[in-house]
């Protein structure tokens, strides 16, 4: 899979790092949640978010979208503009209009700074999520940069159990700003509509438990019953056929695309067995998961006859020729899946790792194109860890060190900071170019201490 957004710098990142220790867990681990980066999916969603984040007066580029793999239906805001969707809502959502109605409503609580009027509790929850899920990049498997898997604990759960439940009253007030958002962003109220009645059907077979969506945002009748006045009063909403199209095509991939990764096989393959684009999209990357490596190319590659550029095909061709084996192979693909994302610091890292594999002649390339990497994204460990890697091949130790110690810092190892740190130290002296990270780094590393 691929990767979306993380936009926190180094400053935020220390808010509160003390909490991190206790939450992190390794896979496998009962109660564990893990973040999902992929970037076309994310890029789908900021696509449908930023008209919203517009209409509601904030700047897209401080919102914060964050993926949770978790079958559950549910969304909420944690650490003020910070937005988790779990992936069993987009699973379920049956359009684009559906998920902008979450997103919305969502938008409408962080609008109205709900999350400061539910006291000290409920901040600490936010702040834990929102610290769980910037650093939980931690535990991620960084072989595997391209599933993006960061297990988290503790945050994200907390937030879950109840802790950020709003009051019907913010509920409503939320329903009331997010129709007015998608409103001014061109998109009918219908969609939030559509999806509160899936959530009222959920409501009426509700477990034990409840469902984690409706613990948080309580349903009532009440608020199923405005959305539909909303809906017979609002003027109709006229969309470019093709715009419609190409949403229906973006959400069918990325409902395949998840499916496709974390569904079980057999279930993937009976569901999605017809031949349409995202049933054979979902169908390669369940074969390839199962390590049925042709068959997932030949639908990849028969997709790609179609849409012989499109960066994500391309990329999930790359990733699968790389981590079947078959390094050079791998190389053309993300570099033309690069091409046509050139923002995209994923395929960046995707197509250094093809050539620091492939041989010492792509290391120079590889090393440039993870410093660009880090720049977009200063905070993925992923990105300095193999940036760390790259320069130490290239001999360059210092640069080196100092990637690494960055890596240290996020992952919050003190023992390979201090390594990393005192092996610069000796070769950097007051006024040279590295003097001023080798600082903000050492501050960083004393946070970790003493936080």
């Amino acid at each position: 899979m691929t990767v979306g957004v993380c936009r926190i710098g180094r400053s935020l990142r220390r808010i509160g790092l003390a909490l991190l220790a206790a939450l992190l867990l390794l896979p496998g681990v009962a109660g564990a949640v893990s973040l999902i980066r992929d970037e076309e999916i994310e890029r789908t969603l900021r696509d449908v978010a930023q008209p919203l984040f517009e209409a509601a007066g904030l700047d897209p580029q401080s919102v914060s979208i964050y993926l949770v793999n978790d079958p559950q239906i549910n969304a909420f805001v944690a650490g003020g503009q910070n937005l988790f969707i779990h992936t069993g809502l987009l699973v379920r959502s049956r359009s684009l209009d559906q998920v902008a109605g979450v997103i919305a409503h969502e938008t409408g609580h962080i609008a109205a700074g709900h999350l400061s009027r539910l006291g000290d509790a409920s901040r600490r929850a936010s702040a834990e999520a929102l610290i769980g899920a910037v650093l939980g990049a931690a535990a991620a498997v960084a072989g595997a940069p391209q599933v993006g898997t960061a297990i988290i604990a503790g945050g994200a759960t907390m937030a879950e159990r109840g802790l950020l439940k709003f009051s019907r009253g913010q509920e409503q007030a939320a329903d009331q700003a997010g129709v007015s958002f998608l409103e001014r962003a061109g998109r009918s109220p219908e969609g939030m509509l559509e999806f509160f009645r899936i959530l009222e059907t959920q409501n009426l077979r509700i477990d034990v438990d409840g469902s984690v969506f409706l613990r948080t945002h309580p349903l009532t009748r009440s608020r199923i019953q405005f959305l539909e006045a909303q809906v017979a009063r609002a003027p109709a909403v006229i969309r470019p056929a093709a715009l419609e199209a190409e949403e229906a095509v973006r959400h069918a991939r990325m409902v395949a695309k998840l499916e496709g990764f974390l569904a079980p096989e057999a279930q993937v393959l009976q569901r999605y067995a017809g031949d349409g684009f995202a049933d054979r999209y979902a169908r390669a990357i369940a074969r390839y998961r199962v390590g049925q490596i042709d068959q997932a190319l030949d639908l990849l590659r028969d997709l790609r006859a179609s849409a012989p550029d499109d960066p994500w095909l391309l990329e999930l061709e790359g990733q699968i020729l790389f981590e079947s084996g078959r390094i050079e192979a791998a190389v053309e693909p993300y570099r033309r899946a690069l091409t046509g994302a050139p923002r995209s610091a994923l395929l960046r890292l995707g197509l250094a790792r093809a050539l620091m594999e492939g041989g010492g002649a792509g290391l120079p390339e590889a090393i440039g194109l993870l410093d660009e990497a880090v720049t977009i994204e200063p905070t993925s460990p992923a990105m300095w860890r193999f940036l760390g890697l790259a320069l130490g091949r290239d001999g360059r130790e210092v640069a080196a060190s100092l990637a690494l110690a960055e890596h240290a810092v996020l992952t919050r190892n003190r023992e390979d900071a201090a390594l990393f740190l005192a092996k610069a130290r000796r070769r950097i002296e007051p006024g040279d170019p590295e003097w001023l990270h080798l600082q903000d780094l050492q501050r960083a590393a004393d946070e970790l201490e003493t936080g």
